[in-house]
């Protein structure tokens, strides 16, 4: 067993939790003890990562009267339906209000699971135990859990805080090369939109992060949570400052909804909406062509799409950007950029940019 090498804390009064971050965490029957008390443990994961470490889990959970399922892996399976083998089979072994679910897997997984806990008799604990690096940075923070719907993602969902986040780095020397590259687009979101200084750091340490370097990641996961932690802690509901963190989103999900879940990952559809939201604020004139040039070759390098899918019609995007959570009064908010380092949400911009933004991404 080893130690947590890094620990972060999402201040939220009574629903403060922290967020562990360490290698071999899943071994490590301390830190789970700590986080999960409880004697009944249903864990959510998927079949690709089942095989590689729910063994050492249940392992590390000891004697607790532990089930789990197995959902097949992918977006796919982030629906109203995928719950209900899950709550089965917690009403079939009795679990009561002192439950505990863990969710085992990637942002799907975390969000679907975080959902089962946060309606299952109104509400159980859960621990988010992420095995992606899209998920350390980003999802598994803030207790943002949901499912999609056919015409929206995250449509259908619940704020519920996870009692801890910990976040095992080794398991990131199983992720496979595309799904690192996706967890680096949240990772280039938070530079972007507030970090000007982790922005310089990832220009000069892209590569590392690429090659899986141990000091270079256990800093990025570090980094990414302190920043998501002090917007939760400041917005939890997300009524203000933390629909910051929605940089390149509306464009993203625009594209994972009209491509039908799973064509494109999540990083890389957001990682293609943030070039979109920095082509559109350089054309508004908030940042300069040089800015948005530096945003897209960050991007590049970290091995992500920089072009939208170009056989979306312009009628699609705007149908599927009409249903964001963002909006208000029948006005399209988007997170825009100001400078690198700066983000704001707005609906005050000229219509004509994003009619153009559009156009341009159908044009490819």
């Amino acid at each position: 067993m080893q130690a947590p090498m890094r620990k972060v804390n999402v201040s939220l009064g009574a629903r403060s939790y922290p967020i562990e971050i360490g290698r071999g965490l899943i071994d490590s029957t301390n830190v789970l003890a700590h986080a999960a008390p409880a004697r009944q443990v249903m864990v959510v994961t998927n079949a690709a990562i089942a095989p590689l470490y729910l063994p050492a889990l249940r392992q590390a959970l000891g004697d607790r009267h532990v089930i789990h399922v197995a959902l097949p892996d992918g977006e796919q399976e982030k629906r109203l339906e995928s719950m209900l083998p899950i709550v089965d089979e917690m009403l079939v072994n009795g679990f009561d209000r002192d439950c505990l679910v863990i969710a085992l897997g990637g942002g799907v997984i975390g969000d679907l699971a975080g959902f089962v806990a946060a309606t299952y008799q109104r509400g159980v604990g859960y621990v988010q135990l992420p095995t992606t690096l899209l998920a350390m940075v980003d999802s598994s923070v803030g207790g943002k859990t949901g499912v999609n719907h056919p015409r929206g993602k995250n449509m259908i969902g619940a704020f519920h805080q996870p009692l801890a986040v910990i976040a095992d780095l080794n398991v990131l020397s199983t992720l496979p090369d595309r799904e690192l590259r996706a967890g680096l687009a949240e990772v280039i979101k938070y530079a972007l939109l507030g970090d000007a200084e982790f922005l310089l750091w990832l220009e000069a340490n892209m590569d590392a992060a690429l090659e899986r370097d141990t000091t270079a990641l256990a800093y990025i996961v570090e980094r990414c949570c302190q920043n998501k932690a002090a917007i939760v802690a400041a917005d939890e509901r997300e009524t203000g400052e933390r629909a910051l963190l929605n940089l390149g989103h509306t464009f993203g999900h625009a594209i994972e909804a009209a491509r039908g879940y799973g064509d494109w990952l999540h990083g890389e559809a957001i990682a293609a909406g943030m070039c979109m939201a920095a082509t559109m604020s350089a054309r508004l004139g908030w940042i300069s062509a040089a800015d948005r040039d530096r945003a897209i070759a960050l991007i590049a390098k970290a091995g992500l799409p920089t072009k939208a899918p170009n056989d979306i019609s312009p009628e699609r995007w705007r149908e599927f950007m009409a249903r964001d959570k963002k909006n208000r009064d029948g006005k399209m908010r988007l997170v825009l950029l100001k400078r690198l380092g700066q983000a704001v949400v707005s609906s005050d911009y000229d219509a004509d940019s994003l009619d153009q933004t559009l156009a341009q991404a159908c044009d490819g």
